[in-house]
Formats: structure tokens, sequence, C-alpha cells
């Protein structure tokens, strides 16, 4: 006996109030743009995300994971001290102003990293990680490529101007989450508003972030700019249990960064809310069962569902559930059967497994001839004669 295996596309409609179909009208002034939220995963924004662009000092947020790496492993700790070489000492750009007989520690190079983008301070990195700022990138181009980094090639440890440093905003949200995920240890030094090495340049000692104290809950990540770039941002913020991340670059001042940080982060938390779609337990739908102990087994979710949807448009929100029917006996309970896929337009589509909730054992004797019969009486049944189509004799 052949098994038939039918793909079921059933709509439907789950009304929630608020819920929107589509984000409309939304755009920025950047060149390239990725906005994430972190806790779902859920796109918010990709414009030109794979394009791959001079980071500039974006990229340090890759000298910083292999350091944050590096701090995990053991291989170095916060009071580890590193040598500062002439080549260090005499990079141009922002700097925390380190020179030859200075000693600072892990710590120190993250803050002269983070805090004040010091190129002086990467280079110091690079060689006491890596021995040489070649092999470093080297290194960075190896973790990149571990890290699903598809449209990113690294050239040097600060993001000093070279066309072979480039970088996709796409993969440079990846990164960020990846830092915010694997390193919560760690983040806090991206919301340091302030760091002096020794006291020097108190001047100089301003995070560059926009947002920090501009936007609610911003907590950090990297800026950056050169003639090629133009001015970046990679920016987060917490709000109410939410984290977005923006990634923004081709912007042509540092105020229009700030003002375009500012309104895009505002925009995917005011534009998006959570909602719960689906309790776990709640039969969602149900599928039928071949030569099962029952005709049939309902689906669930296997945890409590929440979405972030876009607020903007009707009231209710689609979704398809798809499975392979009839379904074979026996099931497990919690067994995936298959998914239910929401579709909002201008998003991507959002897969949630589907399982048995409850078990269904193999039929016994009267079932199987049951089912046999059920078989046979479609082979034998005889077939309709297609109607003629209008017109025809």
């Amino acid at each position: 006996m052949t098994r038939s295996i039918i793909r079921l596309l059933l709509s439907v409609a789950l009304a929630i109030a608020g819920l929107a179909a589509r984000a409309d009208g939304f755009d920025t002034s950047a060149t390239a743009a990725y906005v994430v939220d972190v806790n779902t995963g859920t796109v918010l924004l990709d414009k030109n995300g794979d394009m791959p662009m001079p980071p500039a000092s974006m990229s340090k947020l890759m000298t910083i994971e292999l350091l944050f790496k590096a701090l995990s492993e053991g291989r170095v700790k916060l009071d580890s001290v590193f040598a500062v070489s002439t080549r260090a000492k005499n990079m141009g750009g922002s700097t925390m102003f380190l020179n030859e007989t200075d000693r600072p520690t892990v710590e120190q190079l993250i803050q002269g990293i983070i805090v004040l983008s010091g190129n002086d301070a990467c280079v110091t990195v690079a060689e006491g990680l890596a021995g040489s700022e070649d092999e470093f990138a080297r290194q960075m181009n190896a973790r990149a490529k571990e890290l699903g980094l598809t449209h990113s090639q690294f050239a040097n440890a600060s993001g000093w101007p070279d066309p072979g440093q480039l970088m996709s905003m796409h993969d440079l949200a990846t990164l960020a989450v990846h830092i915010i995920k694997t390193y919560p240890e760690y983040f806090h030094y991206f919301s340091q508003q302030t760091f002096a090495y020794d006291g020097r340049a108190p001047a100089n000692v301003e995070n560059r972030d926009p947002l920090l104290g501009r936007v609610a809950g911003a907590d950090g990540m990297k800026t950056g700019h050169t003639e090629a770039s133009g001015y970046g941002l990679v920016g987060t913020a917490m709000q109410d249990g939410r984290r977005v991340l923006a990634v923004l670059n081709g912007l042509p001042t540092a105020q229009a960064r700030a003002a375009e940080g500012e309104r895009v982060i505002n925009w995917a938390f005011r534009s998006f809310l959570m909602r719960k779609i689906a309790k776990s337990g709640q039969v969602i739908a149900t599928a039928p069962v071949w030569a099962g102990d029952a005709p049939s087994v309902g689906m669930t979710v296997g945890s409590d569902v929440s979405l972030l949807v876009p607020v903007t448009a009707p009231n209710q929100v689609q979704a398809q559930i798809v499975y392979s029917a009839p379904i074979q006996a026996p099931v497990a309970a919690g067994q995936k059967l298959g998914e239910m896929v929401f579709h909002f337009d201008g998003m991507e589509d959002v897969k949630v497994p589907l399982v048995a909730t409850e078990a269904v054992a193999a039929g016994g004797f009267v079932s199987r001839l049951q089912t046999a019969a059920q078989v046979l009486l479609r082979w034998v049944r005889p077939q309709q004669p297609a109607a003629p189509a209008p017109g025809a004799s």
C-alpha cells in the first residue's frame, strides 16, 4: 500500500487587536542600514544590509570580540599587561595616547578601544595577542567565518582605511548581537561615558557613541568614520525588556549620525509591539492520522509564542499551518508535526514549530482493516468524467 503525502496550507485568522500587516513608509537616510530586535531576532529594517562597505572604526568590534574571547578562554586576564610598539604609538587618528614606555592592562585597552576608539590600543592588542597585526588580521578573517560573517574581510585591527577592510551592516549586526549575548560580563564597558588613560588628554575622554544619554536605555556599541565610509554607528538600547540594535553607515556628518541613530532606534521601539500569539497546550489545529488508534491528533506549540509585530494596519494577523498529511502512526506526544508560518509584508516570515498534543498509538487489526478499506475504496471508486469546456461538443 502506497501512502499518499499531501502538502496542506490552511489559512488561520488570528484576531489580535492592535497588530499590523506591515510597517509602511519608514526609510533611513543612511546608505545602508540593518535593524534587529535582539531578543527575537526579528529583522525590522534591511536597507542594502548585505552590501560590503568600508566599516571604519566599527570594525573594532571584531578586535574587541577576539580580546573578549581570549579573556573567556583564560589566555589573558583583565590585569594582564601588553607592551606598546613604536608602530602602535605612531598610529594616527583616534588614540588613547600610548607611548613605548607604557604597559597598559587588558582592561585599560578595552576602555581605550571602546570609549576612545584608540587605533594605538587596537594595534597593541593585535600585536599582544597574535605577534603582529598582519597575523591578527588573518585571525580576524578566520573568526569572521566561524561567526557566519559572509560579507566581511579584514586587513587591520583598527578599521584604518584599506581596500581590504570591508563589512556589511548585516555582518556588523550579527557580530554585535554575538558580543551582547556571548560576553555579558564585559558589555558594561560599552556604556562607559569617559576614560582617560593615566590622566592623559583630559579634553579627549568622552565616549563617541551619540546615543548615550540621548536615547532612553542606550548602552553603547561603536561609531566609525572615514572619508570613504561616511559616518556610521552600531547602536543598541534596552527598553521594557526589549533590546534593539541599529547599524547605519554612509551618513554625511556626525550630527546626521546622531539624529538618524536616535530616529531609527525610537522608530524600532515605537512601531513594533510584543504580542502573545499562542499558548502551549492550546490546540491550534488537528491533523488526520494514518493507521492509528485515533483518527486525528491535535497540534500545539511547544511553548508560549510571542511575536514582535508592526502596529500600523489591520487588526488581524494571517498565519498558515503547514504539515504533511496524513500523519503516520505511532505519534509521540510532543513530536514535531509541522509549523505555523506568520507573514508580514516587508518583514521576514516567522516559523513556529507545531507538536502533537498527545500520543497516538498504532492501531490494532480493526484499525488497520479500516485503513486498508479506505485505500481500496479510493482505488475502485469510479472517476467522474470531466465537464466539457464551454462551447465544446
